[in-house]
């Protein structure tokens, strides 16, 4: 194993605990960043580009007919094939945290759809599931099985606010463990499927999971609710014949006390565990490599990489899996930093030496701005600052796609041109600038229903100044189609004004009355 450090940059503030990265065709892509994307790039996916210790994060396009994919922390991830040798595939997102700290359900397909030297270009499409959905969650992991001929998605584990009929007002934001049940996802036909298996008796989250063929493995995790990380390692075997689908988890001896911890595949067979903690404060400094084959499990302790100082004494570290047998590793920085919340990086290669000699060493650098206040980021709770999750089946060893460094920089464009509602015209062959602030890119607004979604201003017919005015101010936003499934800020309607006759018209005029001195001296002087 070897460890480089990669330099700290400006605005990496964006990778913080519970990111996730995404590898398609050997290009690492960054997902799940800290705040609401800016209108620099609304679609919240970069890619890192990493060459010659600097990182460039490079925002990504996504097709029209995409969904909008918000930025999710401590997600559910894994890859889906259409079998267990496919080459082309495509990840599963499930659940995570939303920069309001809402918890998710959705779930989320994202693909590569084209890629040339200078743009890459996403499709997102949101999933709907009948039967027994799983609930809003995060620290949980998803994964695919493949048993005669067939493929179900598997979600085990995970953390969730309690239930609003529980809370109190001292407990409304606080988390529970998930009850231990397996769902079977099968989204071909849209359905979703619990069982409860008396071998697991307790919930857990932020544990590890590893899938080959008709077999999961569980090792690890954090039990919230006895504040415990038992040395689990559970062998869930999944069977798919034509009828209903059987599911049988053996307790397996061998475990690891360890939470949070990442896995990353360095041979068909072989992984290799890094990181995590073993009590709240105490990090796990030790790796293992894990073997499959045969249908059994081997867990051995490895020798693990020079640690320097800082990642020695630092409280906590966070980071995910880059594919291909790497790890990207942070730990915060220290105050003495010249941005307050930078972060140093790190990238760990699992593979030997004679592998990693003809490899690259990759670091990294952020392109773009953020305004995100280093305080505004609530503390993180034990074991949640790493995310992982892994396949089998998922490596490939002939990804040699590099990403050309002399590439001029492409800025983001396919998030404006979106079709934001059913009403939308705004395309990209014939939009006009309309307001004043608008250059080359039509001005969006977020909209707050669930976890939010970006529609053209133009499109919602909100005026110049009150669009100014929603960007000023610290207020909830809801498009017209949501306006009514929400108490917020809605588009103002145009009202024709009543037009109010004035007050003496309503006055009714009273016959003047004189007096008969006076009507004496008007006739006096009539007939003179």
């Amino acid at each position: 194993m070897s460890l480089q450090m990669v330099s700290a940059v400006s605005n990496s503030s964006l990778l913080q605990p519970g990111f996730s990265l995404l590898n398609f065709d050997g290009h690492v892509f960054f997902f799940g960043q800290k705040g609401w994307p800016k209108r620099s790039c609304p679609t919240g996916v970069f890619l890192l580009d990493i060459k010659q210790n600097e990182l460039k994060m490079k925002p990504v396009f996504f097709s029209k007919d995409s969904c909008y994919l918000p930025p999710l922390r401590y997600p559910a991830l894994c890859t889906l094939r259409s079998n267990a040798r496919a080459d082309e595939y495509q990840y599963i997102i499930h659940g995570g945290k939303t920069p309001n700290n809402d918890l998710s359900d959705k779930i989320y397909f994202i693909s590569l759809v084209s890629k040339t030297s200078k743009k890459m270009t996403f499709q997102c499409i949101e999933k709907d599931l009948g039967g027994d959905v799983p609930e809003a969650r995060y620290g949980h992991t998803i994964n695919v099985v493949h048993s005669r001929g067939k493929s179900m998605s598997v979600l085990f584990g995970g953390r969730s606010y309690t239930p609003l009929a529980q809370r109190t007002t001292e407990t409304w934001n606080s988390v529970v463990d998930c009850l231990p049940s397996v769902f079977l996802i099968d989204f071909e036909f849209g359905c979703c499927t619990s069982y409860m298996l008396p071998e697991l008796q307790d919930g857990l989250s932020f544990h590890v999971s590893i899938a080959k063929d008709d077999t999961i493995y569980i090792l690890g995790g954090h039990s919230l609710q006895n504040n415990t990380r038992p040395p689990n390692l559970y062998k869930l075997k999944i069977d798919l014949p034509l009828g209903s689908p059987a599911v049988t988890c053996t307790i397996l001896p061998g475990g690891i006390s360890v939470s949070s911890a990442i896995v990353t595949q360095i041979s068909d067979t072989e992984f290799v565990l890094v990181g995590g903690y073993l009590s709240d404060n105490q990090k796990r400094l030790a790796c293992n490599t894990i073997v499959l084959e045969d249908n059994k499990i081997e867990i051995v302790e490895s020798v693990g990489p020079e640690w320097t100082p800082d990642i020695k004494h630092c409280r906590m570290w966070f980071g995910c899996d880059m594919g291909e047998g790497s790890v990207l590793l942070g730990i915060p920085g220290a105050n003495k930093q010249i941005i307050p919340d930078a972060n140093y990086f790190y990238i760990l290669r699992c593979k030997g030496a004679e592998e990693d000699k003809g490899e690259e060493v990759i670091t990294q650098t952020c392109s773009q701005t953020s305004s995100e206040d280093p305080g505004d980021s609530t503390p993180f709770e034990d074991s949640e600052e790493f995310c992982f999750s892994a396949e089998a089946n998922s490596f490939d060893a002939d990804d040699a796609d590099t990403y050309n460094e002399d590439d001029e920089e492409d800025e983001s464009e396919t998030g404006y041109w979106i079709t934001c509602c059913a009403s939308c015209n705004i395309d990209i062959n014939t939009w006009v600038p309309f307001y004043s602030t608008e250059l080359n890119k039509p001005a969006m607004i977020l909209c707050s229903s669930g976890a939010g979604h970006w529609v053209h201003a133009q499109c919602m017919d909100l005026s110049e100044t009150l669009l100014l005015r929603l960007s000023e101010a610290n207020v909830k936003y809801f498009c017209n189609k949501h306006i009514d499934l929400n108490r917020g800020l809605q588009t103002p309607q145009k009202v024709a004004c009543l037009k109010k006759p004035p007050m003496k018209a309503l006055r009714k005029k009273k016959p003047m009355k004189l007096s008969t001195s006076v009507k004496k001296s008007f006739l006096r002087r009539l007939f003179e």
